[in-house]
């Protein structure tokens, strides 16, 4: 039996394992074990969490925060342009109050400005502007210029009211933060891609005021490991870039004034069946995501493509206005139980269409919001349903619980799922089983029919070998 300070064997396994940089107190408890006995207090691996390291950490966060209010007051300032003063607060109402012009004309704007825009942008400005190809198969290096021009773009054209997510920007400005910052510190290739991966869950953290989903976001999604040496600077830099943003951005949640609903048997035996559709559908959608991602057009294309899908939302706006933008709207009123029932059937079958649309078209947006909105709505319509069987619990529940299975499975992040409905909306702590439930099944179905997220199925083609088929 070997010594103490050679460490302890159980079942063949060494308890010792050297965790770099060395603690403090070198002195083990009377166990005998290594504090890595528990799996997640790892080492710090090819990523030192160094003190230059830790500043670039901070100094990204801020730079999260202040690209975010820049990206948002243009967001607002575009929206208020294209329909109005009100449009900036109540969207879907400034849209609905609009005539039929005054609908059609922002998505024609947008389609040109987009259309001459991204054509230039991808044509003559190097570099590369998607954050998770540059953390998932990069160095992390991300062109400031490109990427700058590529946020711009896409705000403007969800402000003027295209079927897209407003996080993409500054999630990519956070990450090039990062990579800036990275570069001017000399850091290494992993500490770059820790820090870019760091920047842009806090820029998503901090234009919806969800810190604790932006950290999770930046570890299960974009490093895909929830240890203590990725946890650490995932959750200062969403907490940093958040707390920068309440300068100019509010610090309510997105969804505010929403009812406290409590636990239901109703909600809990319907959570598994809801689960099993909603990890299904989510399939289709990511398919289609991949589908339209890899059939861009190339060439003097891209200038009239954009113009062409947003002509086409808007036609269908004409009827259904809840369509346009990201679909902020949609959900809240799910969560409100604002609508009939077909209605949310209709919008959770046209939302993530348009949203294809437009992603097709060239268009670079994000896919977040349009997301959790097809899963409210998908949540309102199954729910309701349910209700004339066993009534009780309210619609906007039963839009919370498919909102998060939505997002966990399309996202392929249970845990960020959960936290960021959580945080958007204040409430829904009474429905946790039930959230829980049908966030793990979702995400199960999900996984075991495919296991593509929104976010990998964007992934630029991989060039392979010669003589080598793709794989599989």
């Amino acid at each position: 039996m070997g010594s103490r300070r050679s460490g302890r064997r159980d079942e063949g396994r060494p308890s010792e394992r050297l965790r770099q940089p060395q603690p403090l107190l070198r002195r083990r408890i009377a166990s005998g074990r290594a504090a890595m006995d528990q799996p997640n207090v790892t080492g710090d691996g090819d990523v030192p969490l160094t003190t230059r390291f830790w500043l670039m950490v901070v100094l990204t966060g801020v730079g999260a925060g202040l690209f975010g209010i820049v990206l948002m007051l243009l967001l607002g300032a575009v929206a208020r342009l294209a329909f109005g003063p009100g449009a900036e607060a109540d969207f879907q109402g400034a849209v609905e109050q609009a005539s039929w012009v005054g609908r059609v004309l922002p998505l024609v704007v947008a389609g040109v400005i987009g259309g001459i825009g991204w054509f230039l942008l991808r044509r003559y400005v190097p570099g590369r502007s998607d954050v998770d190809d540059a953390i998932w198969t990069g160095d992390g290096r991300l062109g400031f210029r490109r990427s700058a021009g590529t946020s711009v773009l896409s705000e403007i054209v969800v402000g003027l009211g295209a079927s897209l997510g407003r996080e993409a920007a500054p999630k990519l400005m956070g990450g090039v933060c990062g990579s800036v910052l990275a570069g001017w510190a000399g850091l290494t290739t992993p500490q770059r891609r820790l820090l870019v991966a760091c920047g842009a869950g806090a820029g998503l953290a901090c234009v919806y005021n969800v810190p604790l989903g932006g950290a999770l976001f930046t570890a299960e999604v974009l490093i895909g490991a929830v240890r203590l040496p990725v946890m650490l600077p995932a959750l200062a830099c969403s907490a940093v870039a958040t707390l920068t943003a309440w300068i100019g951005l509010p610090s309510h949640p997105v969804y505010a004034d929403l009812p406290d609903f409590a636990f239901s048997a109703s909600a809990m035996v319907w959570s598994v069946p809801a689960g099993v559709v909603t990890g299904l559908l989510a399939v289709v959608f990511v398919r289609l995501i991949a589908w339209a991602s890899h059939r861009v057009p190339r060439g003097r294309g891209m200038l009239v493509a954009p113009l062409a899908a947003f002509a086409v939302l808007a036609a269908l706006g004409l009827v259904l206005p809840q369509l346009y933008g990201n679909g902020q709207d949609i959900a809240a009123d799910a969560f409100a139980g604002i609508g009939p029932l077909w209605l949310f059937a209709a919008l959770f079958v046209l939302k993530p269409l348009v949203t294809v649309l437009c992603l097709g078209s060239g268009a670079s947006g994000g896919l977040f919001t349009p997301t959790l909105a097809t899963g409210a709505a998908l949540g309102a319509c199954l729910g309701g349903a349910w209700s004339l069987l066993w009534p009780g619990t309210p619609v906007g529940a039963f839009a919370m619980i498919g909102a998060a299975a939505m997002i966990g499975a399309g996202m392929q992040a249970p845990l960020a799922g959960l936290a960021l409905v959580l945080e958007l909306t204040h409430t829904g702590f009474g429905l946790m089983v039930p959230m829980m439930v049908a966030t793990l099944v979702a995400t199960a179905v999900s996984r075991w029919v495919d296991g593509y997220s929104i976010y990998s199925a964007r992934l630029a083609e991989r060039v392979m070998p010669v003589g080598r088929g793709p794989m599989r």
